[in-house]
Order: structure tokens, then sequence, then C-alpha cells
């Protein structure tokens, strides 16, 4: 069985963009989807992004534009704006995620049960209500699993993953990985689909 690493935050819009089409491919390759949610904003700083001024023109075109486009193309309902809450935390979001299983059809509805309501319905993934909310609308329980997510195995493994990015390199999310073969970007969904019926030829490694 073929296994794909899914590194992504719970509130990245172009992971949400893509996330129905990628539990499309990975469902139809038979392949095992693996979980991993990441702290996205210690990724950017640890890529020197963090320093780079974002003037409106970006914003607008990267989170109005752009993100409009793909969502059209990709048939996504989202409400083209930068979410009203994109700026608070959303840990607890990603540790329920990493609390409900690395693998699974519950994690798969969870996650895309939080992008879809953060993107579409301008849900605050940092208000505990939202979260049981959300969680309930996929057929699970919130309160147990947000409990689940306050223990400190969970915290580790969450910034286990938030490391492991940074260390292979990774620029943000959504990222996929096929056979140790990183994709970033759900524009690269396609070639996802086309790595898991025949890899690329791959001689590329990280400058060291």
């Amino acid at each position: 069985m073929k296994t794909i690493e899914y590194f992504y935050a719970a509130y990245s819009g172009y992971a949400y963009i893509g996330s129905s089409l990628f539990q499309k491919i990975a469902a139809k390759a038979g392949a095992k989807v693996v979980h991993r949610p990441f702290f996205l904003r210690d990724l950017v700083t640890a890529r020197g992004n963090a320093e780079r001024v974002r003037d409106e023109t970006y914003t607008a075109y990267w989170f109005g534009r752009e993100i409009g486009r793909w969502a059209e193309y990709r048939e996504a309902r989202i409400i083209k704006r930068r979410p009203t809450y994109h700026h608070e935390s959303y840990d607890m979001a990603n540790r329920m995620l990493i609390a409900c299983g690395e693998t699974g059809a519950a994690t798969d509805r969870l996650a895309h049960g939080f992008l879809e309501a953060h993107w579409a319905d301008d849900a605050d993934l940092s208000n505990r209500e939202t979260l049981f909310a959300i969680a309930a609308s996929v057929g699970l329980d919130g309160p147990a699993l947000f409990d689940a997510a306050g223990a400190e195995e969970i915290d580790a493994r969450h910034r286990a993953n938030t490391q492991e990015a940074i260390d292979r390199g990774f620029f943000g999310s959504p990222t996929y990985v096929v056979d140790g073969d990183p994709f970033y970007g759900q524009d690269r969904l396609e070639l996802v689909a086309r790595a898991l019926k025949k890899p690329f030829a791959n001689d590329w490694t990280l400058p060291s």
C-alpha cells in the first residue's frame, strides 16, 4: 500500500482548496494518508519568510484573487477573503487531529471539517465550542478529543511534526510526501496522483 504523508495546518487555505481532491486521489490509489498537522508559523519563521513585508497588494492577491480562482477551479465553497479569526491560535485544532489518529476515515473527515469551517464559514478555530461543533458535524466526540488533545504526548507530537517539516526543508502547508518525494501546494495534486502510479525520476537533494 502506498503511503502519503500529509503535512498541513488546520487553518491552511490552500490545504482546504485541495482537501476534497486530495482525499479522492488517495482513495482511488488505495493509498494510506498519514496526517502530520504542524505549526505553520514556526515553519514560515524558519524559512525566513516572517521577515518579508506582506503589503496589501500581496495579501489581496494570495488571499483574494489567487485563492478565489483556485476555489472556483476546484469547486470549493469559500468566503474569498482571509477569515476573520485567521490570526488566532489553531493549536488545539491541530492537536485534536493528532489525538484522532494519524490515519483513518475519522481523521480525514475532521481535517476537512476544520479546513472547510474556517474558510467557507469563517469559523474561529481557537474557540472550544466551535471545535466541539465541527467535530460533532463529522460524527466525532469533540469534548473527548479536546481533552485528549491537551495531553503532553500530543503536544510533543505536534512539536515533532513541526520540527520534522523544518528539518526536511518544507516550505508550507499543504505538503504531500509520496515515497519520500515532497510536493508543496495543492496545485501539485495532479503530480501527486501521477507519483502514486509511477514515481518521478529523482536525483534532487537538499543543499548542505
